[in-house]
């Protein structure tokens, strides 16, 4: 996560990306934006806030050599002389421009900005941010005419959250520059972070951490939840998520003898594991460092709910991992022709 208190924009310009499937043309701004200071005040929240709570971050990738990679090459150029910023800024509209070979791929303005102060692990550094703008909202707009008011509606930008942008830092590690993107019309995400971007994420305990508790959310849903139900399946999660609370790192032998009670459980795991990895284009680490954060915000998307076809819904906190063993049972009701969930407890909340 970075921090923007001390951030500031040195330099913005506007562009307009066109879908070269469609035909539509791109247009280029020639000058810099001068803001005034209720633009400013506003602009520099709305484009760094959407990263204050990402937490993996990317770097570069290109199957034969890193320099090819058309988004580092252009971001090295303008760390290292921003005099180029207006002609660069270009290049790297017209490098979407190509990667948009689909009519589903929206037109839109692309906001290339270099920010002053980004604070990130301590370091203070600039970066090199890329938005594009692909939805517009309608807003009511007031006007005095002859004397008396008036209404249009005029289209906008949503200062609530951008669309699609990613923040590369002047700061690197050994696997390159660190990137951060957000992406809330993610139909298209391949396009935006594969074709364009051309990142991967990076070899951290967020990524690790991020991956193991993908593949159980998978493996519980998939496997778990289709053969021995949604109790079990739910079990499995909070088990799950106390594991990666209470242990500052994951050995995976010691995570199955600890969460799976009969061997055969242990198996399956396994080979969804392996199943898994092909079919994300991974390799799992057998041992890695768990990132609290991420486990916080992966945690969130477990779904603990058992929904009946009687309309009944049974919620299980999904960091209780010995509740759903322990006070509830599955049955089958011959008289009814019905299973059943019996549970136990003290008092009503």
């Amino acid at each position: 996560m970075i921090s923007r208190k001390n951030a500031s924009i040195s330099k913005f310009i506007i562009h307009k990306v066109g879908n070269k499937f469609n035909d539509t043309k791109n247009a280029f701004s020639e000058k810099l934006v001068d803001f005034d200071e209720a633009s400013y005040d506003l602009m520099l929240p709305f484009l760094l806030r959407p990263f204050g709570s990402v937490v993996q971050s990317y770097r570069f990738n290109h199957h034969s050599n890193i320099t090819l990679n058309e988004i580092n090459s252009y971001s090295n150029q303008l760390f290292n002389d921003e005099d180029e910023f207006i002609q660069i800024s270009k290049h790297i509209v017209t490098h979407l421009y190509e990667q948009s070979t689909s009519a589903n791929i929206k037109t839109g303005d692309v906001l290339i900005v270099m920010f002053e102060g980004i604070e990130f692990n301590e370091i203070t550094t600039n970066a090199l941010g890329i938005f594009k703008i692909e939805n517009k909202v309608n807003f009511f707009q007031t006007y005095l005419e002859n004397n008396s008011y008036d209404v249009v509606v005029q289209k906008g930008i949503n200062s609530k959250k951008v669309d699609k942008g990613c923040l590369i830092l002047n700061q690197s590690d050994s696997e390159g520059n660190i990137i951060f993107s957000v992406d809330n019309n993610n139909y298209d995400a391949m396009y935006w972070i594969n074709q364009f971007l051309n990142i991967k994420y990076a070899d951290d305990a967020n990524n690790h951490t991020q991956q193991y508790m993908e593949l159980c959310k998978d493996f519980s849903s998939e496997i778990l939840k289709s053969t021995y139900g949604a109790q079990e399946q739910n079990t499995f999660l909070a088990r799950t998520v106390d594991f990666f609370k209470e242990n500052e790192f994951v050995n995976v032998e010691r995570f199955k003898e600890e969460i799976f009670e009969e061997e055969k459980h242990r198996t399956l795991f396994d080979d969804y594991k392996k199943t898994f990895q092909d079919e994300q284009n991974i390799v799992l680490r057998n041992q890695f460092d768990v990132a609290e954060r991420v486990v916080t915000k992966e945690k969130k998307k477990f779904k603990s709910d058992i929904k009946l076809d009687t309309n009944i819904e049974i919620k299980i906190d999904v960091d209780a991992p010995d509740a759903s063993a322990e006070y509830m049972e599955r049955g089958y009701d011959e008289e009814r022709k019905m299973h059943y969930y019996k549970v136990f407890f003290n008092v009503e909340k």
